[in-house]
């Protein structure tokens, strides 16, 4: 008797998008099942561990350089694979999410890669996951162009070769995909978005001389690196394209991650391009994992904490070297202004900054950085272009005189700033601001000329959180409690009313909001992710 067909793919609780059957072929729902059935107990498993580390953390209030993997640090002789052609120069990245109109920008942006995001910058609706896709295989086709329904402008691709590379995220470990469940259990969000573009495209993108890339989010360990490279090796046998065609690129953005570098490139060793510095969710995982180690692990207001605060240049410069050693591009963090269109000298005093901080990672061996803004990418480019001239990078700088002992990545307390009253007040109005439009579907928004994400929402709940069982005193003589955080969310509420209008107020998701950012901020059980009880709420 022949084995039952295995089961298939059900799309739960969703309302028929337009060409959506373009994306979730049967073939491509079928390769996503597969991925599910391989990989999601392991995802399980890892998950776990997390846990476990956390609660190890929470006991020692330390963390070090693994020793059971000291032979892999230690072994010279090991490099990655070299850079394909198309990510060989990277110096100027652009991120935003995959909307049809930020598709065409971002390519046309004169930047050398896009991050196209499925991850912080998008928030998960089944509309921004299907369509998504179908922007960017749009774009590849060369049939996407857009018309902005207000102003009128049209928007279309410029020439083949003036496009930027692109480089897709998919979502975190932690996610679920709630519209795919394969016998009741829902799909791991990354299993989906890398899934449905892997099939989509993977074989398109070699035609026309690039490949499937990918940034991995999230990663808390080199055996998260490892599940990523077991499913790239799957999945180019199961589409029948040559082992090696991905790259992938990796964020160290968690704290655990920042101690296992070498490792996470050596477990990808045959998929991995590079590292990236990503700053705000790199302070949200200090913040949560060192969340009951006292004092000196508190934070202070998050612009008060810069790139050269001493643990911060730890991070990046352990990065840049451990990055060079291995032959591998290391990519410098977010320029996250949006220059104003009605003051001049905020965007003078901006652009300043921003340049400074570009010179620095430039000066400091990076090969390449981000910016939010197509206005950024000039000046970015113009501080790698200054450092490297006709170079596509600077791996031959090998940084031997950087040398970061375990400690030095978790020296908060070399920072002299403290939190202040202002950086609450802050907290609270980015994060009910950005909660409010990520519950209407929108992952990348403009606040007080910032593009904010996801993880600006994770370290301003995480900095409300710490600082109020911390029992910080701001420098105004009062102490930082859930009753001040409620006042002002409350007083944040009402001046927003105040400045949008009772009408425009009411449409929008304010309350629901300021209610999440709340129950995030002062539960005593801290939530892992903000996005794991908003995504409950999306709709």
């Amino acid at each position: 008797m022949s084995a039952p067909a295995p089961s298939t793919l059900a799309i739960v609780d969703a309302e028929p998008l337009p060409r959506q059957e373009e994306v979730l072929t049967d073939a491509a729902l079928a390769f996503v099942a597969e991925l599910h059935r391989q990989f999601t107990p392991r995802r399980n498993e890892l998950l776990a561990r997390r846990g476990e580390r956390r609660a190890e953390i929470a006991r020692t209030s330390t963390l070090d350089f693994l020793p059971e993997t000291a032979a892999v640090r230690a072994d010279d002789s090991w490099k990655v694979a070299p850079a394909p052609a198309a990510l060989s120069d990277r110096r100027v990245e652009i991120t935003g999410p995959t909307d049809r109109k930020m598709t065409i920008n971002a390519l046309n942006s004169g930047a050398k890669v896009w991050l196209a995001d499925f991850e912080d910058a998008s928030a998960p609706t089944w509309e921004n996951v299907v369509l998504g896709q179908l922007n960017l295989t749009d774009a590849y086709e060369r049939r996407i162009d857009f018309t902005d329904p207000k102003s009128g402008k049209s928007y279309a691709l410029k020439a083949a070769d003036e496009l930027a590379t692109v480089v897709m995220r998919p979502r975190g470990w932690h996610l679920e995909e709630r519209h795919l469940q394969l016998d009741g259990v829902s799909v791991p969000g990354a299993l989906v978005d890398f899934g449905l573009y892997f099939f989509h495209n993977a074989q398109r993108l070699i035609d026309h001389g690039k490949g499937p890339y990918f940034y991995l989010p999230k990663t808390e360990s080199h055996l998260e690196a490892r599940l990523w490279n077991d499913i790239f090796v799957f999945a180019q046998d199961y589409v029948g394209v040559p082992q090696g065609t991905v790259r992938a690129t990796v964020l160290i953005e968690t704290i655990t991650a920042a101690y296992e570098m070498e490792e996470i490139l050596y477990e990808l060793r045959d998929h991995v391009s590079g590292l990236n510095a990503g700053r705000w969710d790199y302070l949200f995982s200090i913040v949560k994992n060192f969340r009951d180690g006292g004092a000196k692990f508190v934070l202070p207001d998050r612009n008060a904490v810069t790139m050269t605060a001493p643990f911060m240049r730890a991070y990046t410069e352990l990065l840049v070297r451990t990055c060079h050693k291995r032959g591998a591009h290391a990519i410098g963090g977010m320029a996250a202004f949006i220059p104003s269109r009605r003051d001049a000298e905020v965007n003078k005093v901006a652009f300043e900054k921003v340049k400074a901080d570009k010179d620095r990672e430039a000066a400091d061996g990076f090969d390449g950085s981000w910016v939010a803004h197509p206005d950024l990418v000039p000046i970015a480019l113009a501080s790698f272009d200054a450092v490297l001239g006709e170079k596509p990078n600077q791996k031959d700088r090998l940084r031997e005189d950087v040398s970061v002992a375990a400690g030095d990545l978790i020296a908060i307390d070399t920072l002299d700033a403290r939190p202040t009253y202002d950086g609450l007040r802050n907290a609270v109005a980015v994060g009910i601001r950005y909660i409010e439009a990520w519950l209407r579907g929108l992952g990348a928004v403009a606040i007080f000329n910032l593009m904010e994400d996801a993880a600006t929402a994770e370290i301003s709940r995480s900095q409300i959180w710490q600082w109020i069982n911390a029992d910080v005193v701001f420098e105004n003589g009062e102490h930082a409690t859930a009753e001040l955080a409620r006042k002002v969310a409350a007083e944040e509420l009402a001046a927003i009313r105040e400045e949008i209008g009772e009408e425009t107020f009411t449409a929008g998701k304010w309350q629901q909001a300021h209610d999440l950012l709340l129950q995030v901020s002062l539960d005593q059980d801290y939530a892992d992710f903000l996005t794991l009880p908003a995504y409950e709420q999306l709709r």
